[in-house]
């Protein structure tokens, strides 16, 4: 299915969402992996791969480039460098992705040189780059910018090096991790994200040749190897998606199961529902949400009003936070929510008020919930993808009609959100 910018989904609420369902592959895995697999001296396969629109887009910016990529079953893909031809991907596709400066490391490793437009994603305020620059320069890279376009340059292979990042950032994270796996010498890389689909990269390069120890901590030391070899590696399931489901269910009071999941995963995310009042079971590799949450927001243990906000692994997810806000709205008591990482992100609070949410947005990063509030149904745009993820929840919980528009934005990161909602009894249908 592809999305248009015109796709809407025409939502009925106010109806229970329940059932079974198993979430994507983590799309914040397969994005590196799909560049890392560039660095490979023959064909990587990567299994349990979402098809959204992102994944298609990085797929399109790499065979213009002449790598083969193609799909070997239903959600894996086998990546065929050996036919590498250029250093300056398409320029159109590259600015609608974020991911496609994930290129920059494999890029200057195989060819020396790599000239990439800045990148796109979500408008959720400025997402810098220089983590991932500066990280590059310390390893051996040049770097010279004009109005459009970054322009790295490298001699030989990476070298190399101790790097303190100046933020924990994924994709800075990444992209110092795939530099360092080709570089001449040892890298220690501090201040390292950790999340779960960084792990999923490094143990994925180290299934190709790399070394990488530390991993899931904050200091990771890479041994550089000359070539990386062929592999097979499977994406994890994506947490994000898993709490998004569980918020729906939660909403509209539907029970559900998420099944395959990772339970260490979802540690923190459980614990933050909890605070709002959601009760999740753990049994084996299925999430269970009971039917019938009580929905009441836990105070601090003063008494104070309790606090929601995010932080880097094994922090409260930032692309959770729409959601837990739009669940907040669904329960009894007040909350803060703080979003400390993007400050354009809460503003999609504005279509909540809109549907009856009592929501005071403090300043571009708090927002204060009253809850429980009536919700109605309303037409609204979907500013990015998990801001409108949220929007479809408020929708399903919302008695009444209601239309989202820009739902391509949506589609970037869940996967035939639209189906899959639908299995599990949503009123929901794609005009």
């Amino acid at each position: 299915m592809v999305s248009t910018a015109t796709d809407r989904f025409v939502i009925e609420g106010g109806h229970p969402v329940g059932g079974t369902v198993t979430p994507s592959g983590n799309k914040n895995e397969a994005l590196p992996l799909l560049a890392a697999a560039v660095l490979s001296s023959g064909t990587v396969v990567i299994e349990n791969v979402p098809k959204i629109r992102d994944v298609s887009t990085l797929i399109e910016i790499l065979r213009g480039l002449g790598v083969q990529v193609d799909w070997s079953g239903d959600h894996t893909l086998a990546i065929d460098p050996s036919r590498l031809h250029g250093s300056r991907p398409d320029a159109a596709l590259a600015a609608e992705i974020r991911a496609s400066f994930l290129l920059a490391a494999p890029l200057l490793a195989r060819t020396g040189l790599a000239v990439l437009p800045r990148p796109g994603g979500d408008k959720i305020g400025r997402r810098r780059l220089d983590t991932h620059l500066l990280a590059l320069q310390q390893l051996g890279a040049r770097i010279t910018l004009d109005d459009a376009y970054y322009r790295l340059e490298l001699s030989g292979p990476f070298r190399g090096a101790e790097v303190f990042l100046d933020e924990a950032s994924v994709t800075g994270t990444e992209t110092a991790v795939m530099a360092a796996a080709m570089a001449n010498g040892t890298t220690r890389l501090l201040n390292a994200a950790s999340e779960p689909h960084v792990q999923g990269l490094c143990h994925a390069l180290n299934e190709m040749g790399a070394r990488i120890t530390g991993i899931g901590s904050n200091v990771l030391e890479i041994q550089g190897a000359s070539h990386l070899r062929p592999a097979r590696h499977r994406v994890g399931p994506d947490h994000i998606e898993v709490g998004s489901f569980v918020a729906v269910a939660a909403m509209t009071g539907g029970e559900l199961r998420v099944q395959h999941i990772a339970p260490d995963h979802l540690r923190m995310i459980r614990m933050v529902f909890a605070r709002l009042g959601v009760e999740t079971l753990i049994e084996g590799t299925t999430l269970r949400v009971p039917a019938g949450q009580k929905r009441s927001i836990v105070a601090d243990m003063d008494g104070a009003i309790p606090k929601v906000d995010d932080a880097p692994w094994p922090g409260f997810p930032a692309d959770l936070t729409p959601l837990a806000l739009v669940l907040a709205t669904q329960c009894d008591g007040t909350v803060l929510i703080h979003e400390k990482l993007f400050e354009s992100r809460l503003f999609f609070v504005d279509s909540l008020i809109a549907m009856g949410a009592r929501i005071v947005l403090c300043d571009p990063h708090r927002a204060l919930v009253i809850g429980p509030s009536r919700l109605h149904g309303a037409t609204i745009v979907s500013p990015d993808n998990r801001a409108g993820m949220a929007l479809i929840a408020a929708a399903l919980a919302a008695p009444g009609r209601s239309v989202i528009r820009n739902v391509e934005q949506v589609d970037r990161g869940y996967e035939r959100i639209d189906e899959r909602l639908r299995s599990l009894g949503a009123r929901l249908t794609r005009e």
